[in-house]
């Protein structure tokens, strides 16, 4: 059985220096696999387009594998703010009206730099990032759970567990198959018709 590659950084940048470097090495690397795929990805390469040293990206990362890792640690983290906000947001709005938000967001969160987002996912399991992914989804499930449990008097009788883990999932897999399959290709209409017929199905369940 091959060895995993390491996938974890050797260590934290501190000073604005070594963030700029981290920075240049995360962005390179995200830039050679929507170019050129994970294969044709290298530590040299990397370092080249990034205008570092080998050496220089050797001291903060062990193996291509780690800076896959720190891209797709970005890119969740980016798509995470935008969720955590929307879910504020929500708090005080009917159920219709959040659902609706919650479903564009979802799905304008998953069309960030689309192209980047499919090599992504299939590269979670390789980098072994499946752990901080499904720790995102607990957390999205448990906002979500407290909102249904808000507004449990606009909803028909459902347990709360099994109706948030199907909004969740409804929502996630259409936002990230729209992406999937093309969502640079979309027209504004075509996402409105998304939204649209989404939040008619999330919100005909739980009414």
């Amino acid at each position: 059985m091959a060895r995993q590659p390491p996938t974890k950084p050797r260590k934290n940048a501190s000073q604005a220096r070594s963030r700029a470097t981290i920075d240049a090495l995360v962005e390179a690397t995200a830039r050679i696999l929507v170019r050129e795929g994970f294969e044709k990805a290298s530590t040299n390469r990397i370092a080249e387009i990034a205008g570092v040293s080998v050496g220089s990206l050797y001291q903060y990362f062990p193996s291509k594998e780690a800076l896959v890792a720190a891209v797709i640690d970005r890119h969740d983290d980016e798509i995470m703010g935008i969720v955590r906000a929307a879910l504020v947001e929500v708090a005080d709005l009917p159920i219709d009206k959040a659902v609706r938000k919650l479903v564009t967001v979802a799905i304008d969160a998953h069309r960030i730099n689309p192209k980047l987002h499919r090599v992504l996912a299939e590269q979670i399991p390789r980098t072994g990032q499946l752990k901080d992914v499904e720790a995102h989804n607990r957390e999205i499930q448990t906002l979500v759970r407290a909102y249904l449990e808000s507004r449990r008097k606009e909803m028909r009788k459902v347990d709360l567990d099994v109706a948030t883990f199907i909004c969740v999932s409804a929502i996630e897999a259409i936002a990230h198959n729209t992406v999937l399959h093309g969502a640079e290709m979309l027209s504004e209409k075509m996402v409105r018709t998304l939204v649209d017929e989404t939040t008619r199905m999330v919100v005909g369940y739980l009414s």
